[in-house]
């Protein structure tokens, strides 16, 4: 009872004036004494209403959040918890109905995501720790795309796998048949542990400093039998990297692995560690940054079930667009953010200078493409290019095939929306490489191409301002058809400034805007990661489509003229100013380029 309710009490009755004086001041000075607990900024805690705020001893609280000061999304967690939503899901199937905004948000924790206006129809996002799918698996998914979806499987930038294109009334059997092949779709969208990513060549890399699958396997496993690991502040993104020939973009996750290599006479024994890096969110123009820790390898799922908590216990739920990790960590600063992390896990972490770890070695950045030798003997890859990631269920199935008759029954997805088949004999390279080519793949393809990477795009997601695939594909075709592009070039197309294509990073980095209502792009150039980090420069905020192409191409046109051997296409955009990049831009006539 308030102050003021009980002056109304006292007040309302028929007492008399010194009854009431009396009522008033007794109630008064039980409110003064009811227990109060307030936080101030710092942390602490105080009994002072003055200063401390919300009463937190009588204040609902989710996540150490008063429920009155909540986001939407974050209510809707705190009144039903998301997972619980096998009725609601029946019922819609059952209706042939689509979702009110709340069950939208609410379906997501299941990997459903319908994605009206763009099309009337629901996406599956899947989970594949590692890009790891079984030729059984790879199959399955597109007799279910066939029977309820496009006909497509989606490959994604998290090395995961999408089916498309299917009515509210099939979910619940979407489901099932997902299910029935070992797969989930659980926490793969939303505010949730997304598809983990790994090195697409663990196990079969001689370069590689430790096989990642394990880790990458034991935290899915981890993850999907903790129901509190399920409903954080905001997505989150984990990524291992075993320090290969291949890198897994782990500078891009909200915690990256990387192993490293100690040698003798340091800080500690000899052997192979994992850095931690954190907050990686490219979008915001932002790497993951070295936290200063080193791991032994049977400490990474830990110290990540630790981290996640954290978060999920002090991140922001008031407001949507301060919510990942990067603004937690912004406002408490890395000392604090693993202090909190070591107060929950039962052994120290170790921090020493990432100086004592010896250097990565160089990335090879074809090598998710075209044929490799393992380090298995007689043994090989073949890194297969997919377009844009939009694979036929007619070509995933022949792929299962090719898969199982030459190698051993698996495929890996990379975050480049390629894949991999591996291991694969000496003796039936040629062989498999000619059923690759005749299922309209390819394992070499140009350049660009090879290296083109595209969100979902208009056609299948309400926020893109742009056909972010169909752009990626005209445009790379294109530049590789005009010139003779002798190093790998990364173009990256993303249809809004969520960059689920990661435009900051590539090459050539795109961000669809819209132009009068016309389909416009955001140009930028010069982006990189791992060790050539780099954020793409911005040339022009907005370009109509049907001018980017004519202005990439006279870029094209100065680069291969003027770039220097051995130099990368990052170094030469690096040695020039942005108005010196723009000026290549323009489209000029054949006289003027002799000129």
């Amino acid at each position: 009872m308030t102050e003021l309710q009980a002056s109304e009490i006292a007040a309302s009755a028929e007492f008399l004036p010194e009854q009431k004086a009396y009522l008033q001041g007794f109630f008064a000075a039980v409110a003064q004494s009811a227990p109060y607990l307030g936080q101030l900024a710092s942390g602490q805690f105080t009994s002072d209403s003055n200063v401390g705020g919300p009463n937190l001893a009588n204040t609902p609280m989710f996540f150490n959040t008063p429920v009155e000061d909540l986001c939407g999304e974050e209510r809707w967690k705190y009144e039903a918890n998301p997972l619980d939503l096998w009725d609601e899901l029946l019922a819609h199937a059952a209706e042939n109905k689509v979702p009110n905004a709340e069950n939208r948000y609410r379906f997501k924790f299941h990997g459903l995501f319908h994605v009206a206006p763009a099309q009337d129809s629901f996406m599956m996002r899947l989970r594949a720790p590692g890009g790891i799918l079984s030729t059984r698996q790879l199959r399955g998914l597109a007799n279910i795309a066939d029977q309820f979806g496009c006909g497509r499987l989606d490959i994604t930038t998290r090395a995961g796998i999408q089916i498309r294109e299917f009515a509210p009334r099939t979910i619940i059997d979407v489901l099932n048949a997902v299910r029935a092949l070992g797969m989930t779709s659980q926490g793969s969208g939303a505010d949730n542990i997304r598809n983990i990513t790994a090195s697409p060549l663990a196990g079969m890399d001689a370069a590689e400093l430790i096989d990642v699958r394990p880790y990458a396997d034991a935290l899915q496993a981890y993850i999907l039998n903790s129901r509190d690991l399920f409903g954080l502040p905001r997505k989150f993104n984990i990524a291992f990297d075993g320090g290969g020939t291949i890198s897994t973009l782990a500078d891009t996750n909200d915690i990256g692995f990387l192993a490293v290599r100690i040698s003798e006479n340091k800080s500690v024994p000899a052997g192979i560690y994992f850095r931690v890096l954190l907050c990686g969110i490219t979008g915001h123009r932002q790497f993951a940054s070295d936290c200063g820790l080193l791991l032994r390898p049977d400490q990474l799922v830990a110290v990540a079930a630790a981290m996640v908590r954290v978060f999920a216990e002090h991140g922001d739920r008031t407001d949507r667009k301060k919510a990942r990790l990067k603004y937690l960590i912004d406002k408490w600063g890395i000392d604090r953010f693993l202090e909190e992390t070591e107060r929950k896990l039962a052994f120290p972490i170790v921090r020493i200078s990432a100086g004592e770890s010896e250097p990565r070695q160089p990335i090879d950045r074809t090598a998710h493409l075209g044929i490799h030798a393992q380090p298995q003997s007689g043994l090989h890859y073949i890194g297969v290019c997919v377009p844009v990631g939009w694979l036929p269920s007619s070509q995933a199935r022949a792929l299962a095939d090719i898969a199982d008759h030459y190698g051993c029954g698996e495929v890996r997805l990379t975050v480049w929306q390629n894949l991999l088949i591996p291991n694969i004999k000496t003796q039936d390279l040629a062989a498999a490489c000619e059923a690759i080519r005749s299922v309209g793949l390819d394992f070499t393809a140009g350049h660009v191409l090879s290296g083109a990477v595209a969100c979902t795009g208009n056609r299948g997601c309400r926020f893109a301002a742009t056909d972010t695939k169909g752009h990626a594909l005209e445009l790379a075709r294109s530049l590789d058809a005009a010139f003779p592009i002798l190093q790998p070039i990364n173009l990256h197309v993303t249809g809004c400034s969520h960059s689920c294509a990661q435009h900051y990073i590539g090459d050539i980095g795109l961000m669809g805007v819209k132009i009068g209502g016309e389909p416009g792009y955001q140009v930028n150039l010069g982006g990189g990661a791992d060790n050539h980090q780099a954020i793409a420069r911005e040339l022009f905020p907005a370009m109509r489509y049907d001018e980017v192409g004519p202005a990439l191409h006279s870029f094209m046109q100065h680069y291969t003229q003027r770039v220097r051997s051995e130099e990368s296409f990052l170094d030469f955009c690096a040695r020039h100013t942005v108005e010196e990049l723009r000026s290549y831009c323009k489209v000029e006539s054949a006289d003027e380029v002799a000129a």
